[in-house]
């Protein structure tokens, strides 16, 4: 962090430098009183754009959006009322690994000291109760004071780069602005322990030569921590195919000639299925076994033949290994791994071939490979969790396009906002929202937002009269509830 040494800087502009060094340019929110001071500062700081959002809840979903094409994102929100509006949107971030730096105002320390009864409490002079509620859903969290603000920042940073999921930092009112005392320089990461990373490494490499016929299925972790390079560096030197089950689809380029397409247990794609489940060597890296990446966890995969390479340890059938970096192993790997294989593996994708007339009733057989032709490479496909999401996940992704859909938090209406996240992450690409009429509704507001912006994505609702992900898996598809 580079900054004027005659000028000390406070607590809140501080911890806004720090955000910047690494490589946050806009914060989402909704104001607050309590949030002021924090608003203000990003207001007043040249490198910082604050986003206006609708409500907290589209606020946080906008970071989530922003997040998955930046890398990580912030949001600001008020005290009580605001952060627990939020709070449904940061628990999906925090399940699908995505670093979101939360930033909540609360009130003075004057009137927390003196248990006086202040708006957006509840009244009984108790104020870290909200503090408290945000415990299971951020790996790191601090009531951030002048004496500790370089110190708990970095510790901060470190935990949300580290873990990849959000962090929660509060700010009270009239401490924000106060000039900040001590010093702290930035938290290294972890680093690989040199021995074990050769033995696993070696132990992974032994596993390939051995095998007959190997595959490979990288994993959402490969697409938050920014490995894809050198997951492609790591298909290529060994020469294996990759797949991907649902919540992992874009995450390696779905042009590369190694691409098999998706793997989802025995909903779909048999052939796929019965080249993944017969190998002799299956190496994960950073994929989540979820019930919808499972197919309903119809997936077979044998945990003798299966090498799960995650983000801090590898394990090798039932042995751990634990003290080695993700981008370490693959790193090594790629330097020592060698085409050793020569099997033919299939190929499974939607068909593009456009069927019917523009004149015909619209049917997802007509409906979804029209979809995917219109496809560029560079695009954002942001689909919404149910059916939109399910049909897309076999459409075959352009070069340098991005799919993304909440695959293990699955909250509806995360869609819509997460498209203006996304689009503000990256305004010169084109941004391609498709949704259902149920999700849309819960969060239509944030559509404001892409005209306020000179935003211009394309959106797509789908009205399939009713909730309809719902009618295919209920009892009663006809039950009113899902009107």
């Amino acid at each position: 962090m580079t900054r004027d040494k005659s000028k000390t800087l406070t607590v809140i502009e501080y911890v806004l430098a720090r955000l910047h060094d690494i490589g946050i340019r806009d914060v989402f929110g909704v104001p607050g009183d309590f949030s002021f001071p924090v608003d203000d500062a990003i207001c007043k700081d040249p490198r910082f754009t604050h986003i206006g959002c609708c409500n907290e809840l589209n606020t946080a979903y906008a970071a989530d959006g922003y997040a998955r094409i930046n890398g990580l994102a912030a949001l600001s929100t008020t005290y009580g009322v605001g952060e627990l509006s939020a709070i449904n949107g940061i628990a999906g971030s925090y399940a699908e690994y995505l670093p979101i730096f939360h930033l909540v105002g609360m009130p003075p320390m004057s009137m927390q000291e003196t248990k006086r009864i202040v708006h957006h409490t509840l009244g009984n002079g108790e104020f870290d109760l909200f503090y408290q509620m945000v415990d299971p859903v951020v790996c790191a969290k601090a009531i951030i004071t002048p004496t500790n603000c370089m110190t708990e920042t970095e510790r901060i940073i470190a935990a949300a780069l580290y873990h990849r999921r959000p962090v929660y930092l509060v700010f009270p009112a009239d401490y924000a602005n106060l000039p900040i005392a001590g010093f702290a320089k930035p938290v290294s990461p972890p680093l690989s322990d040199p021995a074990i990373l050769d033995a696993t490494v070696a132990a992974i490499q032994e596993k390939i030569m051995a095998a007959q016929h190997a595959c490979v299925l990288p994993g959402i972790i490969v697409s938050r921590c920014g490995f894809q390079q050198e997951a492609i560096n790591f298909v290529e030197s060994s020469g294996l195919p990759f797949a991907t089950m649902f919540m992992d689809k874009g995450v390696l380029d779905e042009s590369h000639p190694n691409y098999m397409g998706m793997y989802d247990g025995k909903l779909m794609n048999d052939t796929i299925r019965d080249y993944v489940e017969t190998a002799d060597c299956i190496i994960s890296i950073g994929a989540l076994l979820t019930d919808i990446s499972t197919g309903a966890f119809t997936a077979r995969l044998d945990p003798s033949k299966h090498i799960r390479i995650n983000h801090h340890s590898v394990q090798i059938g039932h042995a751990r290994y634990k003290h080695v970096e993700m981008q370490d192993v693959l790193t090594l790997l790629s330097e020592r791994c060698s085409k050793s294989h020569n099997v033919d593996w299939p190929k499974e994708h939607m068909q593009t071939s456009l069927k019917g007339n523009p004149d015909d009733r619209i049917s997802a057989d007509y409906l979804y490979p029209r979809w995917q032709k219109m496809l560029k490479p560079g695009d954002i496909l942001i689909a919404e969790t149910g059916t939109v999401s399910m049909g897309l996940g076999f459409a075959e992704m352009p070069s340098g396009s991005n799919y993304q859909n909440q695959g293990l938090w699955c909250s509806i209406g995360w869609a819509t906002p997460a498209a203006f996240g996304a689009a503000v992450a990256a305004p010169d690409r084109r941004v391609i929202l498709i949704t259902g009429e149920g999700a849309h509704q819960i969060s239509a507001q944030e559509v404001s937002q892409f005209c306020r912006y000179g935003l211009k994505p394309i959106i797509f609702i789908l009205n399939n009269a009713g909730y309809l992900i719902e009618r295919l898996l209920c009892n009663q598809p006809d039950i009113s509830y899902n009107d």
